[in-house]
């Protein structure tokens, strides 16, 4: 670094994301991105809105947001757009969390959590999970700290259920909790109802998953009018203008075309379980998974040794480094296709 950057810095460690690389062609299943193109609606919507570049972006995203209320059944107030859930995460540190409302949440979770911590020094405590990487409700109770769940969790792919979520709002009335539902359209049931009973809940989506958007950059969050006053004042005093043209009216037409989702998700669910049945007879161990992924181990092989064994086959999957974690490797579920090339490989790899 240089001689420059703050000393208020010496110690963040970034957030890690997943290859990119461009060196070959790969069977990418490393980034949880969606094997299926965008809607047809939302890529009619993104050309016709690139023809009027040269104005801002609506800052109220209001198109955008009328369409997300009547999808999911919210009034105006109740509902924050910004450039993917990790800026609604970000904009939650800043707002709710300072040295009188630490931050927690689990110690195996969602990788951006320490790092939006340290970037706002704000104090934070990481919660071990249990033993067989689920969450343990009773951490949560009564903590009287912010909270943040990622529900399905990442990179476990565990769900919690939404009963023991209203147990954790509930106990906490004093401080938001955060649940983070990046995968929540592969299987959990989402927290979304839950607002209208609790002011301290905030619900966080993305695009990226299910909606095939991750190159769009489209998140959202869900919660009280009053909580996303307060995102707003975040969002408003750093850049209104946080989301482009083409990707609010991609996200119109997502919206407009939840069946195509729908029926996405559904051949994803279908393509997991083939994957976990095939992963199965070749020895693995696999967690269960309400995710767009699979946390993977085998009892024979190193977890580091197989990420790079399939890599040099052309095949990415994630592997961390983390010393809990080494042995795992998290897999996307991609096509049909894509899937059965992974196990094929696999086969002569560990057999």
């Amino acid at each position: 670094m240089s001689k420059f950057f703050s000393s208020k810095f010496d110690a963040l460690e970034p957030y890690v994301p997943g290859e990119q690389p461009r060196d070959m062609k790969y069977v990418k299943l490393n980034t949880n991105e969606s094997p299926f193109p965008p809607s047809e609606k939302a890529l009619k919507n993104a050309a016709e809105a690139a023809q009027r570049l040269q104005l801002y972006s609506d800052p109220e995203c209001t198109a955008l947001v009328e369409k997300a209320c009547e999808v999911f059944g919210l009034e105006k107030g109740e509902i924050i757009m910004n450039n993917g859930s990790d800026e609604t995460l970000y904009f939650a540190f800043a707002a709710f969390c300072d040295e009188n409302h630490p931050a927690a949440f689990p110690n195996i979770s969602y990788a951006f959590y320490p790092v939006f911590a340290e970037m706002n020094r704000i104090p934070y405590e990481q919660i071990p999970l249990n033993d067989d990487f689920t969450i343990n409700v009773e951490d949560y109770i009564g903590i009287n700290k912010t909270i943040f769940i990622a529900n399905p969790n990442a990179p476990t792919g565990i769900a919690l259920s939404v009963e023991d979520i209203e147990r954790i709002v509930k106990s906490n009335p004093n401080n938001v909790v955060v649940i983070d539902e990046a995968y929540v359209d592969f299987g959990a049931e989402t927290c979304i109802p839950l607002v209208k009973k609790y002011d301290n809940l905030l619900v966080v989506q993305t695009f990226s998953k299910s909606r095939s958007m991750a190159g769009a950059r489209l998140g959202f969050g869900i919660a009280d009018k009053d909580i996303i006053r307060d995102l707003n004042t975040i969002r408003y005093s750093t850049n209104p203008y946080n989301i482009n043209s083409m990707t609010i009216a991609a996200g119109v037409g997502a919206l407009s075309d939840e069946e195509y989702t729908k029926k996405n998700c559904q051949t994803i669910i279908e393509n997991r379980k083939f994957t976990v049945d095939e992963l199965t007879k070749l020895g693995f161990d696999i967690l269960p998974s309400k995710a767009n992924f699979v946390f993977a181990k085998h009892p024979q092989m190193d977890g580091k040794e197989i990420y790079l064994e399939l890599k040099k086959r052309g095949i990415l999957v994630r592997h961390f480094d983390k010393e809990l974690l080494t042995q795992y490797n998290r897999i996307t579920i991609g096509s049909k296709e894509q899937m059965q090339i992974l196990i094929d490989n696999l086969k002569e790899m560990v057999m």
